[in-house]
């Protein structure tokens, strides 16, 4: 049992049975300066910040809570964060879903940037808003991306009719990019994608009061680029994207530097992210 349980029922024995204190303890195997011990702890600051912070973040937990303090200069330890945040209830309700046991087709090990992209990722390269969308115009999102940051070798994608379309074909085997379409009833095939829906949802639309079109895509863009840029992920030791890709092309400078020109780093090949 936990001090504060072993406390309350300390007191339940005196109340029950008229039990001196030191017996109380006694029958409870629990030391009486245990018992008598009063915490010397200040914690209102920090709770007054979590909970400012919890506001601003309701999704995040207390892990994301604890980086934006350090960030702000604040240090204190985790498990103290922790403690406080569980005592000030802002601990995540999570519903526990049922899975269903299936063998889906494993997701490749990529290690470089630009192998495949998930469509329909960290990084959010687009995040497109409107009530529908036609194949032309998924391309040409695409387009844009691939000159601003290169070509991917594949795209893994669901099969929407967008994504299965003959111009969306097309433009993959004209710029000679691999299609890899899940199979259908299998969004698990496409996991990276499924978890950033996930982010989205909770952490931007389920917190959001959308007026309009126009307004959900102001909104969504600002989200887009605080989940690039400020939002601390667990996956990259609680790194932004941002930050990852930066140290990421300051050791692939390096690397190149260090390596003989024939063993320079191919962009395309296979190498520790």
């Amino acid at each position: 049992m936990e001090l504060v349980a072993l406390k309350a029922a300390v007191e339940q024995v005196q109340e029950e049975y008229a039990f001196s204190q030191r017996r109380a303890c006694g029958v409870m195997t629990m030391a009486v300066s245990s018992y008598r011990y009063q915490t010397r702890r200040w914690d209102e600051p920090l709770r007054t910040r979590l909970v400012e912070l919890a506001r601003e973040k309701p999704r995040f937990g207390y892990r994301r809570l604890h980086v934006l303090l350090r960030r702000n200069g604040e240090r204190v330890n985790h498990k103290r964060v922790h403690r406080v945040y569980r005592e000030a209830g802002l601990s995540l309700r999570r519903k526990k879903r049922k899975h269903c046991v299936r063998v889906g087709q494993p997701l490749r090990a990529w290690t470089a940037a630009n192998q495949e992209w998930a469509l329909d990722f960290g990084e959010c390269l687009a995040l497109e808003v409107d009530t529908s969308f036609a194949s032309r115009r998924v391309t040409r999102v695409l387009d844009a991306i691939v000159a601003e940051r290169g070509q991917p070798l594949a795209i893994r994608c669901d099969n929407g009719p967008e994504l299965t379309s003959r111009h969306f074909l097309a433009w993959g085997v004209e710029r000679q990019i691999e299609l890899v379409h899940i199979q259908p009833g299998k969004p698990t095939q496409n996991a990276h994608v499924e978890s950033f829906h996930g982010r989205l949802r909770e952490e931007c639309l389920m917190v959001s009061w959308f007026q309009n079109l126009f307004d959900a895509r102001r909104k969504i863009a600002a989200w887009r680029i605080e989940y690039n840029e400020a939002r601390p992920h667990s996956s990259l030791g609680y790194r932004t994207p941002k930050e990852f890709a930066t140290a990421m092309r300051a050791s692939e400078a390096g690397s190149a530097l260090l390596a003989p020109p024939s063993s320079a780093a191919d962009p395309n090949a296979e190498s520790v992210v």
